[in-house]
């Protein structure tokens, strides 16, 4: 049986606004097969805090120095910034499962996978979406998860912390949980050169593994040839932002 594809798009650092237009654009795109093969963008965001479905307002506790953005994925209040590796599957679950629990443990999965090629222990924490890591009897989040689905079609997805400031985190309540403490690879492994790229690699190896598909090599940069003329295609092309 022939596996799905996954083309794996490092596009280096792009505004939260337009990353937002680009994978909408990219899932209506998948949606109707004028994109033959699944997606995984790989990138990092200026500092943002993003609100989703069930976001609270008292969760928002800052905003200076930061865009704030109401988006229609599931889950609460997150930050995102540098340093912090924020991955977009855009994915057809017809060619895996119809079911989005599945789908969202499965994500899970693929972060705790990565986290473990990284020498980091990463579990899950029941009653709450995204992966963890114990100290002690503690368990401080790693990575943020929240996601939407049209048609079958994913896009939003994860916030894996490698090297980011966690006190951006004292902006919010992250993901609108009380007394939840952040952490990051970094805080947890120590500074280390190439961290960066050991964390994509892994995060890519272990997609590979969990989803069962057959990645294609990752170019670096959103320059290369072939993916910003994807990327500025569905971005022009009229009538494709989804809507619900």
């Amino acid at each position: 049986m022939t596996r799905p594809v996954l083309e794996v798009i490092q596009a280096g650092v792009v505004p939260y606004a337009e990353a937002l237009e680009w994978q909408r654009g990219l899932a209506q795109a998948r949606i109707e097969r004028r994109i033959p093969h699944d997606l995984l963008l790989l990138l990092e965001h200026p500092p943002v805090v993003t609100m989703g479905r069930t976001s609270q307002a008292t969760h928002l506790l800052q905003t200076a120095g930061v865009e704030v953005f109401e988006v229609e994925r599931g889950g609460d209040v997150t930050f995102h910034g540098p340093g912090q590796l924020v991955g977009y599957p855009i994915i057809d679950l017809t060619d895996y499962k119809q079911d989005l629990h599945w789908y969202l443990r499965t994500l899970e999965q693929a972060l705790i996978g990565a986290l473990e090629i990284l020498g980091i222990p990463a579990e899950l924490n029941p009653g709450y979406t995204g992966v963890w890591t114990p100290h002690g009897q503690e368990l401080r989040k790693i990575a943020s998860i929240g996601i939407h689905v049209k048609q079958w079609v994913t896009w939003h997805g994860f916030a894996l912390n490698v090297t980011t400031d966690l006190a951006h985190f004292d902006r919010i309540v992250p993901c609108g949980i009380p007394g939840v403490v952040m952490t990051s690879i970094e805080k947890e492994r120590g500074p280390s050169e190439g961290l960066w790229d050991e964390t994509v690699a892994a995060v890519v190896e272990s997609f590979a593994e969990t989803f069962g598909v057959e990645v294609l090599p990752c170019p670096e940069g959103p320059a290369r040839p072939g993916h910003t003329s994807l990327r500025t295609r569905v971005l022009a092309e009229p009538g494709l932002q989804p809507t619900d």
